[in-house]
């Protein structure tokens, strides 16, 4: 098929990958403009547009689509149809009707629960058990189109956002070649009104770790955050970001050490800590941590 691509982060590229791929023509991939990154503030292209121009592909990045020459760029280029994933635009009706099969969205979640910004932070810090990918027929609301093909798949017990964000980009990559393969036998299906959630952007105001929550709490905002805005807490008066955690046994007061292993009491239960992350250091495995950083038992975060 005739496609236009429309993506920009790193989530986005192993779709455009499979597209390639299966042998779909790109007539175009249109993502987020350039923007000033890193230590100097030079512009950076981003994830896509950079795996878009190795490849050989036309690049465009629009400030906005609302344009009737934009529009009437995009119609020109008499795609069969537009996969959009992580793009960051919101697409105007004319945009949505351009391609003679529409527009197609790859969403992280099971519609209709959290649609919007941040389902993979959302499922991982409610507690959800699994979560998965939709094709969705796209339409004007935000994520409300109807469901073409849809494929679940548990969360792990201590999966972070990153390690869920990379399993459903590839999941998301193989459904879409799916979806397309069988695109005029599809039926859409609309999404019921019942069970509608919001996965509203994260806020780091959400990223201080209160100890006096219970753990299972604290375990899901760690591994929730991870690795972007990342969790934190104080130790020793310094600010830390812990990245990976599991449940532990073990009580104490909130926020003490249990031991000399990052095994800290929460308000009810206790969580181990796995990975962390000083303020300008990599982040280290827990073993690596207390090499460089002595946490022995009674030692109390968050004070």
């Amino acid at each position: 098929m005739r496609i236009v691509f429309m993506g920009s982060p790193e989530f986005s590229v192993p779709v455009l990958e499979a597209l390639v791929d299966a042998g779909h023509e790109i007539a175009a991939v249109y993502c987020q403009p350039p923007r000033p990154a890193g230590r100097g503030k030079k512009d950076r292209p981003t994830p896509v547009q950079a795996r878009a121009e190795a490849l050989g592909l036309p690049v465009r990045h629009p400030e906005r689509l609302k344009s009737p020459e934009d529009q009437a760029d995009f119609a020109a280029l008499n795609a069969d149809v537009a996969v959009v994933v992580a793009y960051g635009l919101i697409l105007p009706q004319a945009v949505l009707d351009a391609p003679a099969f529409g527009c197609l969205n790859i969403h992280a979640s099971l519609l209709p629960r959290w649609r919007g910004a941040a389902p993979i932070h959302r499922a991982i810090l409610s507690g959800d058990r699994e979560t998965g990918i939709c094709i969705m027929q796209m339409e004007a609301g935000l994520d409300t189109g109807p469901v073409l093909l849809r494929e679940t798949t548990p969360i792990g017990a201590e999966e972070t956002t990153a390690d869920l964000h990379d399993r459903l980009s590839a999941m998301g990559a193989a459904l879409i070649v799916q979806a397309l393969d069988r695109l005029p036998e599809l039926t859409p299906e609309p999404q019921p009104e019942d069970g509608v959630t919001y996965a509203a952007k994260i806020d780091k105001a959400e990223a201080q770790i209160d100890w006096t929550r219970p753990a299972v709490e604290v375990d899901r905002q760690i591994r929730g955050l991870s690795p972007f805005p990342g969790a934190w807490t104080t130790l020793q008066g310094e600010r830390v970001k812990l990245l990976k955690s599991r449940l532990a046994d073990g009580t104490g007061p909130a926020g003490a050490a249990l031991d000399d292993t990052l095994r800290i009491a929460c308000g009810d239960g206790a969580i181990q800590v796995t990975m962390a992350q000083k303020a300008g250091k990599g982040a280290q495995d827990a073993a690596t941590f207390l090499r460089g950083t002595a946490v022995p038992k009674g030692t109390t975060f968050g004070g």
